[in-house]
């Protein structure tokens, strides 16, 4: 398979957060990737004869570095939305997840509508916020993604009673070990996951669909995610 043209020559440039968001995805101390997310994108780099090189910036600073050709590509939980769609171009789609809320222990709150009156924090713009805002009549209390690990300062909110929930991604609270919290329940959101490329960038996206087309992605789905069954809409790619 041809190379396609990248910001650098003869490598895939990919935007992520450094953070610990297991399984999804990692740095261990030797600098290497690991999780689900960056097992995917070292197999699409692989098939595409490509160096995968990493770019780690906040989460607010995704589509600013992305629109100033810092990186080929967000690869870090990109949920295709329509509002999305309008700024970025996604591609093939290689995860599918619900989304979940956790509260601290003892909790017993097991729906949406029970959350009336709490305070709900999520990540500002995100699909979690908008499931959030579903919900009814609750506060909402936006994280703007400006921390180093904004994951981390949403439980720490919890922990501390600043927040009475959080909403995420399901797989982002696979890990979850700590006593004082659970996850309270989980919505069947079933939102699907892709990279996110500059507008007008057909040519690299054609090149990455293909490319993850001819992966299978159950493989590392049931290495990293062995808990979560795969999703149907995804198998058949191999």
């Amino acid at each position: 398979m041809n190379a396609p043209p990248t910001v650098l020559a003869g490598a895939l440039t990919l935007l992520c957060a450094d953070l610990d968001a297991r399984p999804l995805f990692w740095t261990e101390d030797d600098g290497r990737r690991d999780g689900y997310e960056p097992a995917i994108a070292a197999a699409l780099a692989a098939r595409l004869g490509l160096e995968l090189r990493w770019r780690f910036v906040r989460w607010a600073d995704f589509r600013p570095a992305l629109e100033r050709g810092a990186a080929d590509a967000i690869w870090c939980g990109q949920a295709i939305t329509p509002a999305r769609r309008e700024q970025v171009l996604f591609g093939r789609p290689y995860a599918r997840f619900d989304e979940a809320v956790v509260m601290r222990a003892g909790e017993t709150v097991a729906a949406g509508a029970e959350l009336r009156g709490r305070r709900l924090g999520a990540i500002v713009a995100s699909t979690n916020m908008a499931l959030a805002e579903s919900f009814g009549a609750v506060e909402t209390v936006a994280f703007d993604g400006t921390s180093d690990d904004v994951l981390a300062e949403m439980l720490d909110a919890l922990r501390d009673g600043a927040v009475d929930a959080v909403v995420d991604d399901e797989p982002a609270f696979l890990d979850l070990d700590d006593p004082a919290l659970r996850v309270a329940f989980t919505c069947p959101t079933h939102n699907l996951w892709a990279a996110a490329l500059r507008r007008g960038e057909d040519e690299l996206c054609a090149a990455l669909d293909a490319a993850l087309a001819a992966i299978d992605l159950a493989l590392p789905w049931r290495r990293w995610l062995p808990a979560l069954p795969f999703p149907a809409e995804l198998a058949g790619r191999a």
